[in-house]
């Protein structure tokens, strides 16, 4: 890996063009060597929360293979910086790049608790598992500023309403207090998503993620104070990260897991673009091979937009990464499982408290 090439701190090593726009920008040579004479940096390489105003927060999903039915997202764009997130494609209806954009422009929803308030109190609103995250990490660097995920969960603790929370970050464990509350009437469970075991390939696939360490013992910690956790194995990359599957399958059951999901990487949209020069530049050596068992996976394209094989894949590498995750849940997590949420309590809570009549 030549470390000059690369852009510390983050997955995408480029803002790609973004399929919206008629007009492209690009950084032209004689700017950077204009850049380079006179020592001035060509990207400052930051971070910048821009506010947004959304009318609606709770999303309805109409997916028939992605495990929810309802979800919201405080935040767009992530600054984890994960070079295989599918919500990358997102950022170009912001009017972004799904490239470095995605990780440095973050839009902030600082009126989500207000919005999911008025969503859950509608009369005509009957209780459905609601996920953070469904898109982009509720959890991300963010969230220990503006806290607003703590406060989404408070309003679903006063409304006993159900939630999903999908995450890779041990900031959850800040909620604890919030959690437990939930948990005691059956109203929360966390899914964790560990990628690897090494810490090196956590750091070039997910590079401003909690460290795998804190991520096991955030899934202790929490199945320890009885929150149900659901570790995702997600994505498997084909010669990165798939003969971790039974290691990571033990290590999440050791924590306290009570099951595992897992899904193949797809490279739908501009990620297709984003992940081929990242890999190109990060890890050389085995580029080609990466992309092309991808694509072996994906009936030989890197995109694969097909409900009920997308998640999965198909063919002669990815039969055997699905075998190896049955083999994972019968050796590790034979006789356990995820509870079903409640969703009878909420409507008593309609207007905060308790209806007795």
């Amino acid at each position: 890996m030549d470390s000059k090439a690369i852009i510390k701190g983050r997955g995408a090593q480029v803002n790609v063009s973004n399929r919206f726009f008629e007009l492209s920008h690009e950084l032209r040579d004689d700017f950077l060597e204009y850049c380079a004479q006179e020592g001035e940096a060509v990207d400052p390489n930051k971070t910048r929360y821009l506010e947004v105003f959304p009318k609606t927060i709770v999303n309805k999903v109409d997916s028939p293979d992605v495990g929810m039915g309802y979800s919201m997202n405080m935040y767009q764009g992530c600054e984890h910086g994960c070079i295989y997130c599918y919500a990358r494609n997102s950022h170009e209806y912001w009017g972004y790049s799904a490239g470095l954009d995605f990780e440095r422009q973050i839009l902030v929803k600082m009126e989500a608790p207000k919005l999911l308030e008025a969503f859950i109190k509608k009369k005509s609103w009957k209780a459905h598992t609601i996920v953070l995250s469904g898109n982009t990490d509720c959890y991300q660097p963010a969230e220990q500023q503006f806290q607003i995920t703590r406060r989404c969960l408070e309003i679903f603790l006063k409304y006993k309403h159900p939630v999903g929370i999908i995450t890779k970050n041990a900031l959850i464990l800040r909620d604890l207090d919030v959690l437990q509350e939930l948990a005691k009437d059956n109203l929360v469970a966390v899914n964790i998503s560990i990628t690897s075991l090494s810490e090196e390939t956590r750091r070039i696939l997910e590079p401003r993620t909690t460290t795998i360490k804190k991520r096991l013992e955030t899934v202790k910690v929490l199945s320890e104070h009885g929150i149900p956790v659901n570790v995702m194995i997600a994505p498997i990359i084909p010669s990165i990260n798939s003969h971790e599957i039974l290691p990571l399958a033990k290590a999440a059951a050791d924590a306290g897991a009570l099951s595992i999901g897992h899904t193949i990487v797809r490279l739908n949209g501009a990620i297709g673009e984003i992940f081929t020069d990242w890999i190109k530049k990060t890890l050389p050596d085995r580029a080609d091979k990466v992309l092309h068992q991808i694509e072996d996976c994906h009936g030989g394209s890197l995109n694969d937009s097909r409900y009920g094989t997308r998640m999965r894949g198909e063919g002669k590498i990815a039969e055997p990464i699905n075998d190896l995750i049955k083999l994972a849940r019968n050796k590790y997590f034979k006789g356990k499982k995820m509870p079903g949420l409640n969703h009878d309590l909420h409507e008593q809570y309609k207007d905060g408290q308790l209806k007795l009549f």
